[in-house]
């Protein structure tokens, strides 16, 4: 198995299974996309949408037959991050991983640089 280069963004195994199954219900050609929007309590959020096209730039990570992209600007913020999806009581939610982060907020959305 490679070593992921250490900016590179990464996709735990549990997070591509709920990918999978999340974008399945989708029309084809569905990708998830992740990014860093302004705001939170901590400065920076994460947001996750299901988009159909790829932008100029955008990072593509294979993800359980599907994609997650991440924008040039995003992927500043999210350098050596693993995403990773967390079903605990308390609730369930993907997580970033972010090395990067000297901050986050109790509920895992919100970080600060």
């Amino acid at each position: 198995m490679a070593v992921a280069e250490q900016n590179q963004v990464t996709v735990s195994a549990r997070a591509a299974k709920k990918i999978a199954a999340i974008l399945s219900k989708e029309p084809t050609g569905a990708m998830l996309r992740v990014s860093v929007m302004g705001g939170g309590c901590s400065g920076f959020q994460y947001q996750f949408d299901i988009v159909t096209e790829r932008q100029d730039g955008d990072l593509a990570l294979a993800a359980g037959g599907y994609e997650v992209l991440v924008d040039p600007v995003s992927l500043e913020h999210m350098e050596g991050s693993e995403i990773d999806f967390s079903d605990e009581l308390i609730g369930a939610a993907f997580k970033i991983h972010n090395p990067n982060a000297t901050a986050s907020c109790g509920c895992g959305t919100s970080f600060s640089l």
